[in-house]
């Protein structure tokens, strides 16, 4: 790997010390990121331009297209960037906006998928009232919560990440700058920013998805006092598209910002990384900017 990086940019490792897989992941990541542009794009556009498709469920559902579009905008492009060339950096403003970007929709998609669980209990549920319970209104008015939580979340917990006295070698072992990878890169006290990221972590991850377990538990219930086939078949049909975002978001979010910090972890990392590294401790650059 050649290390073009400035006094100021981070390294981002990804699979540098797998080149052979750089390439490989490359085609499998931009067909993957193609297939999404594309597929979200239609089902926004197709929610829009027809009529019978003008339902909560395709409210929703563009929304979270939407988001998901944003999402893998803001940090795939890089991503095939840096498994293509040996440039592996991102400066500080530009880890800065990925970071604010990351928790920002991160935290929208966990509040939009609750509140389409919800959407999907009404509609299994309570079939009779369900026009009258999801009426346009609270629909908008959910959605722009959803929005307007994960804008707040992304305003308070950004700042206090950006302002850690990082590492001299700020290397982050990860593709893009999230929460957990900035925590470990630092040299300083971070007690204060576990803390905030356990917290957040228990209230945009843990409360929705107990709140989407309840939701389904209760469908689950409905449908089985009804114990027909067919009904097993439409519950299935209309939850299913759901389930499947669910499980694939919270496995991969709760993989990353609910597993436990070894706080020797960054350190050990770079040493096997530099094997001839007479570096045994680390301080704090002087030259870092305060970003405050």
């Amino acid at each position: 790997m050649v290390n073009h990086s400035s006094p100021m940019d981070f390294l981002l490792l990804g699979f540098s010390e797998h080149p052979g897989l750089e390439r490989i992941l490359f085609v499998v990541v931009l067909v993957s990121y193609l297939l999404t542009l594309v597929g979200n794009t239609l089902i926004i556009l197709l929610s829009v331009l027809d009529p019978r498709l003008h339902c909560p469920m395709y409210f929703f559902l563009s929304n979270l297209s939407f988001l998901d579009l944003c999402f893998t905008t803001s940090c795939v492009p890089q991503m095939l960037v840096h498994l293509w060339g040996p440039r592996k950096t991102i400066n500080f403003l530009g880890c800065s906006v990925q970071l604010f970007i990351f928790l920002f929709l991160g935290t929208t998609e966990c509040v939009l998928l609750t509140v389409m669980a919800f959407d999907r209990y009404v509609a299994v549920c309570q079939p009779l009232h369900y026009a009258t319970i999801i009426h346009p209104c609270l629909c908008q008015q959910l959605a722009a919560v959803a929005w307007v939580m994960g804008l707040v979340q992304s305003a308070v917990q950004t700042p206090p990440t950006l302002r850690l006295p990082f590492c001299p070698h700020r290397q982050i072992d990860d593709f893009v700058c999230e929460v957990p990878s900035l925590i470990q890169l630092s040299c300083g006290d971070t007690t204060y920013n576990e803390i905030q990221l356990a917290v957040s972590s228990v209230i945009f991850l843990v409360m929705p998805l107990t709140l989407i377990l309840i939701s389904y538990g209760a469908i689950a219930r409905a449908v089985l006092r009804i114990n027909s086939a067919v009904a097993w078949r439409k519950a299935l049909g209309t939850c299913s598209s759901h389930l499947i975002v669910v499980t694939l978001f919270y496995s991969l979010v709760i993989a990353v910002y609910l597993q436990p910090k070894n706080p020797y972890t960054q350190k050990t990392d770079f040493t096997n990384r530099n094997p001839h590294s007479k570096v045994t401790e680390c301080h704090v650059d002087p030259d870092w900017p305060d970003p405050s």
